[in-house]
């Protein structure tokens, strides 16, 4: 695979080996965009961005209509992909696949509503004869940085905003899973993308990421990944625009008179998709004492019968985490709770970067899989006394993404809703869901700006006032 910038692919130096997470086996070689590179990809954006804005909504609409279409047709190659260099099963791939040609349809559609609003001046004094309204410009070069675990429609929730809006996009891939967005590239192309409109620089974030978040030419960055890399791309960003996707430690909330057959469903979805590598993944369950042992027995049956492997078999729930070392840290945290008190009722057990899901009891607020942000595929289980104490517990978090709760009480629901700090609330399901059209974004240290077409494009342009100023 190459580098593609200023409309053209460019080979790179220092190749980057992009491995299957199961068996370490080599699926293809990128390059390393270098910093001339880096460079020149940036003024082709830039003068990208001058080409765009002069596109049409109905013709940019167009294009990325083709692209969903494009993207349709080749379901099984992008799943594929994602699968052997992020680790997902084909199920999840194949999932993922078809969210990212909603995404896609969405900001064709989003491309062709574009519009400002007539001011009421004549409700000030002084303004007869006058009259306003705004209008919607592009901001100008998007920078994406896009991260490991939805390699194709997070990518897509960066890139089709930014070009819906009449921007020119840079795309930086996680240096995991950069062969789907190089994918993606080909595509849009091949669907009437305006080839300065978008480029892709693979390699670090050191030297790419950096010099993209550092120079003024980018207007806009939108990330998805770690809380302190996201903190550090602020410091840098300077006077530009910035959406940050950051981390989380998700609460799922049970209730006494919670259906558990559901939290159970529940818990082996939101706790273990995509090996757990999910910000939104059901990581603290947090159950009502008078309920907790019935939960509790349920559990090991459903979560033991997922089988982990290899991620190409149909058979497999739970694939491989994406680096064996961030199997080795979830490993070495299940230990660390273990050795404080907890209990390890089921799963745990670690081949390479496979890791049966496991669940704990007896976990603790001041544990490390109960504080921080795991990424794995291991769910804690926290008790609590009544609502009250659930959601002090919830909160108890500098986190804010995703929470749930289990529960028949309106009231109940309702005081988990407007006080729980999380910027996704769901009711009788788990954290872990979301449609690419809602607005999505956290809370706290979970991030910074909205997510969801519409939303991402509001904040990937500029509003101007105009004023007429007449005699009439």
């Amino acid at each position: 695979m190459k580098l593609f910038f200023k409309g053209k692919w460019f080979e790179g130096t220092n190749p980057i080996a992009v491995c299957n997470p199961f068996d370490g086996s080599v699926v293809d070689e990128v390059p390393t965009a270098t910093a001339e590179q880096v460079q020149e990809a940036i003024e082709g954006a830039t003068q990208g961005g001058q080409q765009m804005r002069s596109v049409s909504g109905y013709d940019r609409s167009l294009f990325l209509r083709k692209t969903a279409n494009l993207m349709l047709d080749r379901i099984e190659d992008l799943a594929g992909t994602i699968s052997l260099e992020e680790g997902k099963t084909l199920k999840e791939s194949r999932a993922e696949t078809m969210r990212a040609v909603a995404t896609m349809e969405l900001c064709a559609e989003e491309a062709k509503r574009i519009a400002g609003e007539v001011l009421p001046l004549d409700g000030a004094s002084g303004t007869a004869g006058k009259m306003g309204w705004t209008i919607k410009v592009p901001c100008g070069v998007v920078a994406a940085i896009t991260p490991f675990n939805y390699p194709l429609n997070l990518v897509c929730h960066k890139v089709g905003p930014a070009l819906a809006a009449g921007n020119s996009v840079i795309i930086k891939p996680a240096s995991d899973t950069p062969l789907t967005s190089l994918k993606l590239v080909e595509i849009l192309l091949e669907a009437g993308c305006p080839p300065f409109g978008v480029a892709c620089l693979t390699g670090g974030g050191a030297t790419v990421g950096t010099a993209l978040c550092q120079d003024p030419r980018i207007r806009k960055i939108s990330f998805t990944g770690s809380q302190a890399v996201g903190e550090s791309i602020c410091r840098m960003a300077g006077m530009k625009r910035v959406t940050m996707e950051l981390g989380s430690n998700s609460p799922l909330v049970v209730l006494p008179d919670a259906d558990l057959e559901k939290v159970v469903s529940a818990i082996a979805f939101a706790g273990f998709a995509n090996a757990g590598q999910v910000c939104i993944s059901a990581q603290r369950v947090i159950v009502d004492a008078a309920i907790h042992d019935d939960l509790i027995k349920l559990l090991p049956d459903r979560i033991s019968a997922m089988r982990a492997g290899n991620q190409m078999e149909k058979e497999t729930d739970v694939g491989p985490m994406v680096r064996e070392s961030d199997a080795q840290r979830v490993s070495q945290w299940i230990d660390e709770a273990v050795a404080s008190g907890a209990q390890l009722i089921c799963g745990g057990q670690r081949h390479k970067a496979v890791i049966q899901p496991a669940v704990l009891t007896g976990v603790t607020r001041d544990m490390k899989i109960a504080k921080e942000e795991l990424f794995g595929p291991a769910v804690g289980i926290l008790k609590s006394t009544n609502i009250e104490s659930a959601i002090e517990e919830a909160n108890h978090s500098p986190y804010g993404l995703s929470a749930a709760i289990f529960t028949q009480d309106i009231d109940a629901a309702m005081k988990f809703a407007h006080r729980v700090e999380s910027g996704n609330i769901h009711i009788n399901w788990g954290p872990l869901w979301r449609t690419d059209m809602m607005p999505y974004g956290g809370l706290k240290q979970s991030g910074l700006g909205k997510e969801g077409p519409r939303y991402a494009m509001e904040e990937m342009m500029e509003s101007k006032a105009i004023v007429i100023h007449s005699d009439f």
